[in-house]
């Protein structure tokens, strides 16, 4: 990152973004069930592992995994924002998962011990990550020997215009912001993730690419679906000024043209789902 990037700063308006949303990103899992069952395909959870998931905003993924770990094994849901995990608890309570624990955790900096957990989760939130390297070695210290790591990255940006749109439209009426925040796209590129996550000491990497077909009635459907999902950057939106985020909402129908179809838009994006061994 560059000398002016304030990885403190960053983080707080992260969490108070992710906070913000928590109910409403929850809701959104329908859009993302593909993904994550790919993920936990890939995971190959088994009942008796004792499982972390890592940025797991409001457990949804976590919820899925105890269900795969029962019975005898559980799932420790972890995230920087602790109202997000609040909300997970919540539902998890009403679902009546015993399974699912919960803590708030920077992934940088793990209170956990050595070798604690037989797998670790992270879905889409590597590239949140200020420094991504240095979770990766804490998911790896975490890690029992043999243990394992399955993550979720967004694909290249030109394949994701689930992001895409809405960025381009925001670069096209909002001057460019003073400190860049990081790419989520950063590791898009199947090449840069295997050696990121060699880097970090796994092995066995295996990478694929997973679709994720979205569908929107209108650009405002869109609109609210990119904030309920975007964290930080929904945070800072909301700080403007109200005419200014309804003229967002508006503009962006241009960048959605090319995905209109007779019943409205639809968005097909790519995420690259991979695992590694310790």
């Amino acid at each position: 990152m560059s000398g002016n990037f304030d990885a403190r700063r960053f983080k707080a308006l992260e969490r108070n973004g992710f906070n913000r949303i928590a109910g409403r990103y929850a809701d959104g899992a329908p859009l993302r069930s593909g993904l994550q069952q790919a993920l936990l395909d890939l995971a190959a959870l088994r009942p008796g592992e004792h499982v972390l998931d890592l940025a797991a905003g409001p457990g949804l993924l976590a919820r899925d995994a105890a269900r795969h770990v029962a019975p005898g094994g559980w799932v420790l849901a972890s995230d920087i924002a602790e109202g997000m995990l609040a909300e997970g608890l919540r539902r998890a309570a009403s679902e009546g998962l015993t399974e699912l624990l919960a803590t708030a955790c920077d992934a940088e900096q793990l209170s956990f011990a050595d070798h604690s957990f037989d797998v670790t989760l992270l879905g889409l939130g590597l590239f949140i990550f200020p420094e991504p390297g240095r979770a990766l070695a804490e998911i790896r210290r975490v890690l029992k020997p043999g243990g394992r790591l399955a993550l979720s990255v967004w694909g290249p940006r030109q394949h994701v215009p689930l992001i895409g749109c809405a960025q381009d439209c925001i670069a096209r009426l909002l001057p460019a912001p003073k400190v860049a925040r990081p790419s989520v796209f950063r590791f898009g590129d199947p090449d840069a993730l295997n050696a990121l996550l060699a880097q970090a000491g796994f092995c066995d990497i295996r990478i694929e690419s997973c679709p994720v077909t979205c569908h929107f009635n209108d650009p405002a459907a869109y609109w609210q679906a990119f904030l309920d999902l975007a964290g930080g950057a929904a945070e800072a939106l909301s700080r403007l000024p109200d005419e200014t985020q309804r003229q967002l909402q508006e503009a962006v129908a241009d960048e959605l043209t090319p995905y209109r179809n007779a019943d409205g838009y639809t968005l097909e994006s790519t995420v690259l789902i991979a695992r590694g061994h310790r």
